[in-house]
């Protein structure tokens, strides 16, 4: 079975033993979450969530994205400037879909 979900203002398809890559949530390595914001689980679609469903997922990690360099500058206007990002995220294990 799979399922539409929203979290971090995205929303992410998938069916059970996907493994996601998520908005950093506050929840520890190990632990389990459970999202209700369900827009569609097989051929149920809600309007705009579907009543009692929900996708149970295990978090296996949190991390960081691999850095990306942001480079700006004006020419002409000996204007430079060079920063790095890492975007944290959470690693998800859905477990169980129900509809």
């Amino acid at each position: 079975m799979k399922a539409v979900f929203k979290t971090g203002g995205k929303q992410y398809y998938v069916a059970e033993g996907d493994e996601i890559f998520v908005e950093k949530l506050d929840v520890e390595a190990g632990k389990t979450i459970d999202f209700t914001e369900v827009y569609s689980v097989g051929e149920k679609t809600g309007t705009p969530f579907v009543t009692g469903a929900k996708v149970t997922c295990e978090v296996v990690k949190n991390g960081k994205a691999k850095k990306i360099v942001v480079f700006k500058y004006k020419a002409k206007k000996k204007y430079r400037k060079k920063q790095g990002h890492r975007q944290p995220y959470t690693k998800l294990l859905v477990k169980k879909i129900v509809g």
